[in-house]
């Protein structure tokens, strides 16, 4: 037993330095780590902080560093996507019906949803785009003054309905605007291209139809003057073609039957002659009447 006392009485005093020891390099330990990773924590704050003030004055670098995240993002999404699917990503755009120029025919009035329907018939072209082209004739009729189956006439006369048409002497467009002479009318539309846009070549156009029957003093002056036969001795029967197609089309606006194949030209039959009598006999009718009446009666299309 004495010799049991005498090592615990020895060993007390080694094993209390022992915890003292342990609790104190615990404690360095501790006080180490703390201060280690505030100061990783102060670094990488300080990282981060340069980085935004870099990004901030350099927008460039931004964007650059932006569009790289994004690319390797979206490289990383399409190698888990089939291919098909990629490539019909990689090709779509949901900003395209912005760029359709249609209408839904139902939402039109009744007289314009006809006009759009018939001329639809006529030139086999879908009635959505027609249908936007007819509502804006309306409304650019009624900013100009001219009556819209007269604008609609001129675009069926020149044109057919194809935006893309160009003539042997570079009239474009719908209404096959003389793009080279009427350039800077197309300045307020972004561009001489525009004139392939439908809804700006027929406001240019209208405004240049306007401008020629004021100057003419008269519908058909101002049809000659447009088609660029003022100084010339015949305009091969444009106006007459142009009021006869606005005949059609007022009549069926207002809800008359009119073979979408109806003839917009004069007879060249042996019928003819009788044709002039019928046109001397009726010459006291027209007075009163608007230029595509009095047409109807020359060409017998309003009997």
């Amino acid at each position: 037993m004495t010799l049991i006392n005498l090592l615990l009485k020895f060993s007390q005093p080694a094993t209390r330095t022992v915890h003292r020891a342990t609790r104190v390099f615990v404690a360095n330990l501790y006080r180490g780590l703390i201060e280690i990773s505030h100061k990783s924590l102060l670094l990488l704050g300080l990282s981060v902080l340069g980085l935004a003030l870099c990004f901030s004055s350099h927008r460039d670098s931004r964007r650059m560093a932006e569009t790289h995240l994004f690319g390797w993002l979206q490289a990383r999404h399409d190698a888990r996507q089939p291919p098909g699917k990629v490539l019909a990503a990689a090709l779509s755009d949901p900003s395209a019906i912005n760029r359709a120029t249609a209408a839904n025919p139902k939402e039109l009035s009744t007289e314009q949803a006809a006009v759009a329907y018939w001329i639809s018939r006529r030139y086999s072209v879908a009635p959505e785009p027609v249908s936007r082209l007819v509502r804006e004739s309306w409304q650019v009729g009624d900013r100009t003054a001219l009556d819209p189956t007269l604008i609609l006439a001129v675009m069926a006369v020149e044109s057919s309905f194809n935006p893309f048409a160009q003539s042997s002497v570079g009239a474009q467009g719908l209404m096959q605007v003389m793009t080279k002479v009427h350039n800077e009318k197309y300045a307020a539309f972004g561009g001489k291209f525009a004139a392939f846009d439908p809804i700006s070549n027929l406001r240019v156009g209208a405004q240049i139809l306007k401008d020629c029957i004021k100057n003419a003093g008269s519908i058909e002056g101002g049809l000659r003057h447009y088609v660029g036969a003022a100084n010339l001795p015949s305009d091969d029967g444009y106006a007459v073609k142009v009021l006869a197609m606005q005949t059609h089309l007022r009549s069926v606006a207002r809800g008359k039957a009119v073979p979408p194949n109806a003839a917009i030209r004069p007879p060249l039959s042996a019928a003819a002659p009788k044709r002039l009598i019928t046109v001397e006999a009726k010459a006291s009718d027209t007075k009163d009447q608007q230029p595509a009446d009095q047409i109807a009666l020359l060409l017998g299309l309003d009997e």
